[in-house]
């Protein structure tokens, strides 16, 4: 089981208290964490670039990524429809807490000029978005085999009904705001 599982389960009683939350069920918590490499131009000139993306991303998820594909035709850029452009991953369970765990303990430290990240990225409902400007911060990826830098968005979903419960939620946890 995941270091971070437990943290959250010792830090259930605290954040229902802290919230004044009555019912065992409500308190916050993470459902799963959505990885996105989008190729954009790269992925139109070179078809293998989305193939790399989706090699990276499994080495960093442990997971087989699903292939994003354009929604539309925009003829300026030369991309057709149905055309690979990216690819994703939906963490859950026990695969989610370990890629959270690695994320806040190996790869954020990782980052140059690493101050924290932001605490204003939420969405409203309680998700909270990090990008990360290449992949290489993941110590699975190996970085003289990597022929681009690539940036990625990580997405956190939770049941919170608010950003600041959110917030709280993911303090507790272990990511590093700015303060």
């Amino acid at each position: 089981m995941s270091l971070l599982k437990d943290r959250y389960n010792e830090l259930r009683p605290n954040l229902k208290k802290e919230l004044g939350i009555k019912n065992e069920m409500e308190v916050p918590r993470v459902e799963k964490v959505v990885i996105n490499i989008s190729c954009g131009r790269d992925a139109v000139a070179n078809s293998k670039v989305v193939n790399t993306a989706i090699a990276d991303l499994e080495r960093i998820a442990g997971q087989k990524p699903q292939v994003a594909k354009a929604k539309k035709s925009i003829a300026n850029f030369k991309l057709r429809e149905n055309m690979p452009i990216g690819c994703y991953v939906t963490l859950r369970r026990e695969r989610m807490w370990s890629f959270l765990d690695r994320l806040t303990s190996v790869a954020l430290p990782r980052v140059r000029d690493f101050k924290g990240i932001s605490p204003k990225a939420f969405d409203g409902r309680g998700n909270y978005n990090l990008g990360l400007k290449e992949q290489i911060v993941f110590p699975e990826i190996d970085y003289d085999k990597v022929d681009k830098l690539r940036g990625m968005n990580v997405t956190i979903c939770t049941n919170a009904k608010n950003d600041n419960d959110a917030r709280e939620l993911l303090r507790g946890l272990g990511l590093p705001f700015r303060k």
